[in-house]
């Protein structure tokens, strides 16, 4: 059995990174594309992954995301990031975009979209390998740790609910 590496505290996942949106990430309809916000998103998880796990951790799952208002070119978009729950190799990191508009001084910046992705840490071959337990500070960071059980275990449902469909309907196309 493996030993039990220590705890890390929320708040050393934690991890913000800002742009702004330039014309190179406009979609058809002028606003900004959902995929430059996904890759955003990607890469402000994979920060706060790799610093609670102190190395490389890999993108295995986006969870959800949710786009809740448009990004416009001059945007400064701020992407917030922490690790919400953690198991053995896999973590949940939870992702906030919010967004500055180029036009409006001084204002709140408003929340444009919300993720929930999952990573595993890998070693240098690419194996997983243990991270530490993340330990929530304060009941906002409990409620996350809790959530995001909630959202591991629906995942893990959802796959062996179409695994047996699958192999019930469909046993040649396993």
């Amino acid at each position: 059995m493996e030993e039990q590496l220590p705890g890390r505290p929320t708040a050393n996942s934690r991890v913000t990174l800002s742009r702004i949106m330039t014309a190179v990430d406009v979609n058809l309809y002028g606003t900004v594309h959902g995929g430059v916000l996904m890759k955003f998103v990607d890469d402000v998880a994979g920060a706060a992954a790799a610093r609670h796990s102190g190395g490389t951790a890999v993108t295995a799952a986006i969870d959800e995301i949710v786009f809740l208002e448009p990004v416009r070119v001059g945007d400064l978009v701020h992407a917030y990031a922490q690790v919400n729950w953690t198991g053995a190799t896999s973590m949940e990191v939870g992702v906030k975009l919010a967004a500055e508009r180029w036009d409006q001084v001084g204002g709140t910046p408003l929340p444009v979209a919300t993720a929930y992705l999952v990573f595993v840490g890998v070693d240098v071959a690419g194996n997983p390998r243990r991270v530490p337990p993340v330990l929530p500070e304060n009941p906002a960071d409990q409620r996350r740790f809790t959530e995001a059980r909630i959202r591991r275990d629906h995942r893990l449902a959802r796959r062996k609910a179409i695994q047996q469909a699958r192999a019930e309907h469909h046993p040649e196309a396993d």
